[in-house]
């Protein structure tokens, strides 16, 4: 029997919204016509707010999912994962919540203001390694040492459940939408939105975008197999992974309607955008949709398109170097 591949399905993603109903409200979805005006081309585009979180970012959605489906045991233990911010916030946020322990693995030189936040809502952070992936691996090392629970931001069904409630308040707001232009990083935000419209309305078209200097996915989705690069070079650090996972790559391959990539100085172009037009702060990962829309103008010329600003953790250096056009 040929396996399925799609990790969860619209049930899921329906039981993650009652259960974190209690502690996250519902985004908002804007549109803004000084935006429509900028990308051109006759497109509408739907703004999802994911900025707006407590956490100014998506993944808190996935950590609080994650975090109410432990057993009773497994929250004494308490939890661990790698990240290079935005899920470690989440997580430690939704530990904060629901009294469990989180220690969060960060590359040397992550963020600073990433790690404060994760400080501040409780996590222990331990730095180790150059990049998210040697992150990951320091996970593996920690978890068998101390007993935790490792929560991957990607390979979890319930991680996938959570994401996937963005496109579900999305489709309750905007029902015309035609298309969806998503960044990947591991992918639960597509795999999560594929999984919905698949059920709910299948007319809908989702793209994915990675950026050029961390094409894992991508490279892989056009070799049809899973492809490991060597490096993952953007200041969108939340979309700088170097593998694609085993969760979300074969659901990708089967529903996405297309994939682009798009350079670092499209996506600093699509912060500013977001500035000027919005006056919303989004972080680099949280304007690759934007760009992706730009990238993808032939395709989604005269329709109803949405965007996620997943977050809006952009540190001061950074924020600087794209306001000032160094980036």
């Amino acid at each position: 029997m040929t396996q399925s591949p799609w990790p969860v399905s619209l049930a899921d993603v329906e039981a993650a919204r009652a259960r974190i109903a209690p502690y996250l409200s519902p985004t908002p979805l804007r549109s803004y016509q000084t935006l429509d005006d900028e990308v051109g081309h006759g497109i509408h585009v739907f703004v999802k707010h994911e900025n707006h979180h407590p956490t100014n970012a998506f993944k808190v959605r996935n950590g609080l999912s994650a975090l109410t489906m432990l057993t009773d045991d497994e929250r004494r233990r308490g939890v661990i994962a790698a990240t290079r911010g935005n899920h470690g916030q989440g997580l430690a946020y939704a530990g904060q919540l629901l009294g469990i322990p989180v220690t969060i693995c960060v590359p040397v030189g992550n963020n600073p203001e990433k790690n404060e936040a994760m400080r501040a809502y409780g996590a222990e952070l331990i730095e180790a390694g150059r990049d998210y992936d040697e992150s990951l691996e320091n996970v593996t090392e920690l978890r068998q040492q101390r007993g935790l629970v490792p929560i991957h931001g990607t390979n979890n069904a319930h991680v996938i459940a959570g994401a996937g409630t963005i496109t579900l308040e999305m489709l309750e707001q905007a029902p015309a939408l035609e298309a969806i232009v998503i960044a990947v990083g591991g992918g639960s935000q597509a795999v999560g939105a594929l999984t919905v419209a698949r059920s709910l309305k299948p007319t809908l078209a989702v793209y994915a975008v990675q950026a050029e200097g961390a094409p894992a996915i991508y490279d892989s989705w056009r070799a049809g197999q899973p492809l490991d690069c060597p490096s993952a070079d953007t200041f969108a650090d939340g979309v700088a992974t170097r593998a694609a996972y085993e969760m979300t790559f074969p659901a990708l391959c089967a529903g996405l309607a297309g994939f682009v990539t798009v350079s670092d100085a499209a996506i600093a172009e699509a912060v500013r955008m977001l500035l000027r037009t919005t006056h919303n702060l989004v972080e680099g990962a949280g304007a690759v949709g934007l760009a992706g829309v730009i990238a993808l103008h032939q395709e989604l010329a005269g329709k109803d398109v949405g965007i996620i600003l997943s977050g809006g953790n952009i540190d001061r250096e950074t924020l600087r170097q794209v306001v000032s056009g160094e980036l």
